[in-house]
């Protein structure tokens, strides 16, 4: 099991997530944004951080990097991709998720502890964490309010496809929405730092069950392709 972690300047988290993947039970290879190959990765993880600089706003400039070519042809296959705030950022200006990522309502940066509730327990990032579970993460971001049209949102809730929600939203998120996937399931956003959630050491592991989900789901669609 390998999981590829995507690398634009600005990046700040993909140490961060390199590690925890570690110790999620894969192995882990950082990925330049240049190249537009992943190297036969089975994951593929948007780090945190702020893509060039987060100039005219938080991942447009990202997503036209090389590497996002391969990172949606990926996505097309059924490939797992997994976006941690920029990376959640990234995915949303690239389309490969519903809706944007705008000013916190603060219009402050904000740096805190929350806890978000695990709204699905039948996706690939959260499969073995029961629905109504509470998680314990940072989050660190100019640009996390969740905003997308009524009929958007509508479509959402409808197809259970919110897949975290804030107990105590930071940023003004529409209904509390901390992460969303794809209309296929196999694309996910969140803007809590699970890969700095990932030791007790850190405060908590909570980030960490997040992460050997998404390790454990990947690992049994290569089992279930081997088998067939």
């Amino acid at each position: 099991m390998k999981v590829g972690i995507a690398v634009f300047p600005g990046s700040n988290c993909d140490t961060d997530a390199l590690h925890a993947v570690r110790l999620a039970g894969a192995d882990g290879e950082l990925l330049w944004h240049e190249e537009a190959d992943l190297h036969g990765v089975d994951v593929v993880i948007l780090p945190g951080g702020f893509a060039y600089g987060d100039y005219l706003r938080a991942g447009v400039i990202a997503r036209f990097s090389p590497i996002m070519r391969a990172v949606a042809a990926h996505a097309a296959r059924g490939g797992l991709v997994l976006g941690i705030c920029n990376g959640f950022q990234v995915l949303a200006e690239a389309g490969l998720l519903p809706g944007a990522l705008l000013r916190n309502a603060s219009l402050r940066f904000v740096h805190r502890w929350v806890t978000i509730r695990v709204e699905r327990d039948d996706s690939p990032f959260t499969a073995g964490i029961p629905a109504g579970t509470l998680l314990r993460m940072p989050v660190a971001h100019g640009e996390g309010c969740y905003f997308a049209e009524e009929v958007t949102l509508d479509a959402l809730e409808r197809d259970g496809r919110v897949l975290f929600r804030y107990l105590d939203n930071p940023n003004g998120s529409l209904r509390d929405i901390a992460g969303v996937r794809s209309t296929t399931g196999n694309v996910a956003g969140l803007m809590p730092h699970p890969e700095r959630a990932a030791e007790p050491l850190l405060g908590t592991d909570d980030g960490l069950r997040l992460l050997r989900s998404l390790v454990g789901s990947a690992g049994a669609s290569l089992a279930a392709a081997w088998v067939r």
